[in-house]
């Protein structure tokens, strides 16, 4: 049976280490196909076989391992059950809906109790499976419907609230502890421990001693809030971890905190001689907490792209049920629905216009300015605005099959994915905590034998375990990935995942598809040649080409429409792939294609040959129309270069990349684009075949290139695949979109440059993040450790260490967002061939 997916988002987590920790228990369990888990999306995807393991069982084993699972519970009326078949039906409905945990329908109160993953499933999926399992509901209230939409926002919510109410506590209790600690260290408060400060009201006078007591005594009273409840969740974690026999980055900070805490109880009430560290306690655990708190707020900031997708959507919509006009929530608009919309408004979903006409506002999905105009029988996407005019459209896609929403779907997809790169960081994760525990305990064991000064020994080693920083390796990657297929999504570029973002930042050659591509895939008849009539050979032509799909024989089409020509049924109608086509048509035989193909049938072209060379010099493509194996005339067909073509060319070259124009043309005509664009004739490959472009691309990697494809047809979909990345034209067919590694929702090629160049810099964010992290471990460990104390008598005090811990988290988020402020469009280059213009070309 084919496996399911399901993405789980998960609480808890701190550090690469707890990733880590909660893919292995997935992957244990049978039937799981793969598990990944993102620490910076706090999301884990899993792939499973349903017949083997459910989600209910997914979400226990998450739980077990020591982390928790946002789920969502949402209860609604269910009408036309009859007996306890009709129960097990609805249940075993539900139960198939991707995200739902667990469904429960009662017979007797005639109510569904369902617990699912937020932003999975939701009540659109619900009730559609509900209805297509023969039974009818009751909607829950619009605000029920809203909370249940908005649980995993409100859980997330709830955890940086907590968080924050514990550095409160860390921050109300733990900086006058440290004021006093530095005022006693310091000497601030030395008179009074001398007794320089008298006591009168008939008080006993108070020795050095007891008032150095009284002093310990108020440390502790101040540093035990910090210690066990802004430090709760790291003893929690920790026991958890220990629990399943590993350690983890609240591992690290309960131990460091703890051996400061504990022996400075045990100095305090055993009477032992030495001093007291409750403020390195309470400060490295305020630390910590001020360090996850900023990180929260970084990382929520790393989903921005997301949200103003989410954003874009409509929150209701007026739709037409038994001849009244209904405002409903977009979750409750059923395909088929007859939907209104008025000036101003936004397009709730996706649908084809009934009655009515208007100009839409669609730059939110092609990046284009200008409204484009809509009538009856035209397409709608969700999201788009209504500029003028009012119309009616029926629902064709709803919920998460809108535009929109797989848009949402695929960044979602995107951002949850991992880097090859990673694969190193998640090994390194995976032993990191006990190798710096163990490097913490021979500090110890050391500094001990070496000076015999257990405080000392201990310092270093508490240094050691709160310096130590697992959480920025583990952030290094995933938030640059966030914020970088983010930002690509809000420009128009889609990436599929991490590894094509990864790839496409070591690209050396772009192949672009010449039609719809470096063209505007819109070609017009320009010439008619003909040895007899023009609408004698217009008419056959088209006559055949009515049944062709190809954009010449549309063209040829269209062109006898508009002389209103009639058109006769061809029969014995066949496409000769990448040559042309043939048929019959008022019992003669007619064969249109390319000169080359009528040379491979024996067909004599005369007088026609110079006419075909003036065409092509002109950048037209040229079919030939023979009749009964007879040379009837030509035809010329011209594809307007896009505007913005050269500029996307000139901008790759100075990348440099090697540009490479991809077409079936014959040479004379692809050249003279080629040069239209920027392109010299030996970047330019003519006369290929549609079936022999994906040959074309391997021929460029065996070569040593690491190639990307660029193209928007079906016929580009073998070559996409073949590419090292495939980039899809959004304005093209869903089959090459589907294809692709990166697609492109503008129809303009300077995002091709754009997506590369945010790639790379992607790349190097993440680069620099994991340099940071790994040069930041690699020294700053040693020097807790006490190595270069004995030449530079450089001690690291713990509370120092624990600051850079926190610092060096934030750092690593913060860097990656600097991506949202890369500037990605490409300057509108003047054309590189400006003499060509003059001479005609």
């Amino acid at each position: 049976m084919a496996t399911k997916q399901l993405t789980l988002p998960v609480t808890g987590m701190t550090c690469a280490s707890c990733a880590g920790r909660i893919e292995r228990g997935l992957k244990k369990l049978p039937g799981v196909a793969g598990a990944q888990v993102n620490l910076a999306t706090e999301q884990a995807t899993v792939e499973y076989d349903p017949q083997q393991v459910q989600p209910h069982d997914l979400i226990t084993k998450v739980e077990q391992t020591g982390y928790g699972v946002i789920t969502d519970r949402l209860e609604f009326p269910v009408t036309g059950m009859t007996c306890a078949s009709c129960q097990s039906r609805i249940e075993k409905a539900l139960r198939k809906v991707e995200g739902v945990v667990r469904a429960n329908v009662n017979l007797a109160t005639e109510r569904a109790v369902v617990e699912y993953a937020p932003g999975v499933a939701g009540w659109s999926t619900l009730k559609a499976a509900v209805e297509s399992a023969g039974y009818g509901v009751i909607e829950p209230s619009t605000d029920e419907l809203g909370e249940q939409e908005d649980g995993e926002a409100t859980a997330r919510r709830a955890e940086v609230a907590d968080k924050w109410r514990q550095l409160m506590v860390a921050v109300a209790f733990g900086l006058p502890l440290f004021i006093l600690a530095m005022g006693r260290d310091l000497g601030f408060i030395h008179p009074w421990l001398m007794g320089g400060a008298q006591l009168t009201s008939g008080m006993v006078a108070m020795t050095r001693p007891a008032r150095e007591d009284l002093l310990n005594w108020l440390f502790l009273l101040l540093a035990t809030p910090v210690q066990f409840f802004s430090g709760r969740d790291f003893y929690v974690n920790a026991w958890k971890a220990l629990r399943h026999g590993t350690a983890n980055m609240d591992t690290l900070i309960a131990l460091g905190s703890s051996a400061a805490y504990i022996y400075s109880l045990a100095v305090l009430l055993l009477g032992w001689s030495g001093h007291v560290y409750f403020e390195t306690a309470a400060v490295i655990i305020a630390l910590i907490l001020l360090g996850r708190f900023l990180e929260a707020r970084a990382k929520s900031q790393t989903s921005a792209a997301i949200k103003s997708l989410i954003g874009l959507q409509a929150k209701t919509a007026r739709v037409l049920r038994g001849g009244v006009e209904t405002d409903v929530p977009i979750a409750s608009v059923r395909t088929g629905d007859i939907v209104i919309v008025r000036p101003g408004e936004k397009v709730p979903v996706d649908g084809v216009i009934t009655s009515g006409q208007s100009t839409l506002d669609e730059s939110m999905l092609t990046g284009e300015s200008m409204p484009v105009e809509k009538r009856g029988g035209d397409p709608v996407v969700g999201a788009t605005i209504n500029r003028s005019g009012a119309f009616q459209f029926r629902a064709t896609r709803v919920g998460k099959e809108t535009a929109l929403g797989q848009i949402i779907r695929l960044v979602q997809e995107a951002q949850g994915s991992k880097a090859p790169v990673q694969l190193l960081v998640d090994r390194i994760a995976a032993v990191f905590v006990p190798v710096v525990i163990g490097i913490a305990l021979l500090t110890f064991v050391v500094w001990y034998l070496a000076t015999r000064n257990f405080t000392q020994a201990m310092i270093f080693a508490v240094a050691v375990l709160v310096i130590a920083c697992p959480c920025a390796l583990g952030l290094a990657t995933p938030t640059a990935i966030m914020v970088g297929t983010g930002t690509g999504a809000e420009h128009g570029i889609l990436i599929k995942n991490a590894e094509a973002l990864e790839r496409a930042s070591s690209l050396t050659t772009v192949v672009f598809d010449k039609t719809g591509t470096i063209t505007e895939g819109q070609p017009a008849v320009t010439d008619l040649v003909s040895t007899s009539s023009d609408d004698d050979l217009l008419r056959l032509a088209a006559s055949v080409e009515r049944n062709s799909e190809h954009p010449l024989g549309e063209a040829i089409v269209r062109a006898a429409q508009a002389r209103q020509l009639t058109l006769a049924q061809p029969n014995g109608f066949e496409a000769l792939a990448g040559h042309g086509v043939r048929g019959d048509v008022d019992d003669r035989h007619v064969l249109i294609g390319s000169p080359r193909l009528m040379q491979d049938r024996g067909i004599v072209l005369g007088a026609l040959e110079g006419d075909i060379a003036r065409l092509q010099g002109e950048a037209k493509t040229v079919v030939v129309v023979a009749v009964d194996d007879l040379a009837l005339g030509l035809i010329g067909i011209a594809d307007p270069v896009k505007a913005t073509s050269a500029a996307a060319i000139t901008e790759l070259k100075r990348m440099g990349l090697r540009v490479v124009m991809l077409t079936g043309d014959n040479r004379r005509t692809a050249e003279v684009i080629g040069q239209r664009v920027g392109l010299g004739s030996e970047e330019v490959l003519a006369e290929v075949l549609p079936e022999t472009k994906a040959a074309e691309v391997r021929r460029l990697q065996s070569t040593g290139q690491v190639v990307a494809m660029v193209g928007d047809g079906i016929n580009d979909a073998p070559a996409l695949a073949a590419a090292d990345i495939g980039i899809a034209m959004g304005t093209g067919t869903d089959v090459a979109m589907e294809t692709a590694s990166v697609t492109l929702l503008r129809g303009d090629l300077r995002s091709v440059a754009e997506a590369i160049a945010l790639s790379k810099r992607t790349m190097r964010t993440i680069r620099w993040n994991l340099f940071w992290a790994f040069i930041y471990n690699v020294i700053g460990i040693p020097i807790a450790a006490g190595l270069f104390y004995p030449l530079t008598g450089l001690q690291l005090s713990p509370m120092i260490a624990a600051g850079a811990m926190a610092f060096s988290s934030v750092f690593v988020v913060t860097n990656s967002l600097r991506l949202r402020r890369s500037q990605l469009e490409v300057p509108q280059a003047a054309d590189p061939q400006p003499a060509l213009k003059a001479q005609g070309i």
